[in-house]
């Protein structure tokens, strides 16, 4: 029987490349159907980075074609490009935090600005914290935090609207062997529940921690991916 899911990503022959250096990218071929959960495994200069940004612009990239949620970046207005954009969340290594907003506000911040009163949204926010084991920290500012407790807040505000595509670059890179078990888990709910999940990393044992496909980076180029070491599966 044939697999009809919905195809939420396809790259056809894309490259990417900065000014006119060489290309970060090239002949990137990636089909990603609704509900994967698809790890890109690679060295920190590889290009993973530059691969989950150009699809999170959810804009043609400079050769090649990228097609999101069935359209065609290339042929989408700027209404359109701003609609599937609203369906994409993004964890980046860089956190993006507001720094004057407190940790309960950062985290729900897309929840506001989808427009649900500040009451309506404080539920889930308290949930989510108490599922990150953050919940105390709730009135303190990013720069009042350790760098994982950041990290967990940046994963919790980009998983709280329950997007259809979830964008994870590094997303537990800072995080030590229990908090990262706790990130991955959420990971794997938030999978579970519909979510289609691309995550980069550098970390070649992390693939066999999660409950999807695996693909390697390098030399511009997506490859099957590597052997990995055997683990208990969490996400």
């Amino acid at each position: 029987m044939s697999d009809q899911r919905e195809i939420i990503i396809e790259l056809f022959g894309a490259a990417m490349k900065y000014g006119s250096g060489p290309d970060v990218l090239r002949d990137i071929d990636l089909t990603v159907q609704a509900g994967s959960f698809l790890v890109i495994v690679g060295a920190s200069s590889a290009g993973k980075t530059t691969l989950l940004a150009t699809i999170a612009r959810a804009a043609a990239p400079p050769a090649g074609r990228l097609t999101l949620f069935g359209r065609d970046t290339a042929r989408i207005d700027r209404a359109e490009r701003a609609r599937i954009r609203r369906r994409i969340g993004l964890v980046c290594q860089e956190l993006r935090l507001l720094d004057h907003l407190s940790a309960a506000a950062n985290l729900a911040l897309p929840l506001r600005i989808a427009g649900l009163p500040a009451k309506q949204a404080r539920p889930p926010v308290v949930e989510l914290m108490d599922w990150l084991g953050i919940t105390g920290l709730a009135a303190r500012r990013p720069g009042e935090l350790s760098a994982a407790e950041r990290q967990l807040l940046s994963l919790g505000r980009a998983v709280i609207g329950r997007p259809d595509l979830l964008l994870a670059d590094e997303p537990t890179s800072l995080l030590d062997g229990p908090l990262a078990h706790r990130a991955l888990h959420l990971l794997g709910e938030l999978n579970r529940a519909g979510t289609t999940i691309l995550l980069a990393t550098h970390d070649p044992a992390l693939p066999a921690r999660v409950r999807g496909q695996a693909m390697h980076l390098a030399d511009g180029r997506l490859h099957p991916a590597l052997p990995t070491l055997s683990a208990d599966r969490v996400a």
